[in-house]
């Protein structure tokens, strides 16, 4: 199994819409290092679930990847701000994966508290200017994570 942290502003995805869906594909994705990383998740692979762009930033709970190698359907929707004319139906240039929710933390780990655990060489999030939305962690890593729970 493998771990990921992926990003998004809970004013447009939050871990709350995600356990009241219970399933979610990942789209809108339109950074090609975060685009790969997506292209490498298996299932079962979990997820760290992370609030960004909000007052506290900072991982919120889990999700798990159960179906990979989605064409993310906003690429062929030209309404969608993430539409991209370049991508043909039949070679499709950003993929996603579908993620179930597993578990929202009943406290934030902030990004305070990670910066203050992890070097930015142990997690690629507290390194400045990071800005990528989807992201590995290592095993170690993610263990730390965990306990922090």
């Amino acid at each position: 199994m493998n771990y990921w942290l992926m990003k998004s502003e809970p004013d447009v995805y939050s871990i709350a819409d995600l356990r009241r869906d219970k399933f979610s594909i990942w789209d809108g994705v339109r950074n090609y290092q975060a685009r790969n990383f997506m292209r490498e998740m298996s299932l079962d692979d979990l997820v760290f679930f992370y609030h960004s762009n909000t007052k506290i930033p900072g991982i919120v709970g889990l999700a798990r990847v159960v179906e990979t190698g989605i064409a993310d359907p906003t690429q062929f929707d030209v309404n969608s701000e993430y539409y991209d004319a370049k991508s043909q139906l039949d070679a499709p240039r950003w993929q996603t994966v579908r993620v179930e929710f597993v578990e929202e933390f009943a406290n934030l780990i902030s990004l305070d508290e990670l910066k203050a655990k992890f070097s930015a060489d142990e997690l690629l999030v507290v390194r400045k200017g990071n800005r990528l939305s989807v992201m590995p962690i290592s095993e170690s890593a993610a263990q730390k994570i965990l306990k922090l729970r």
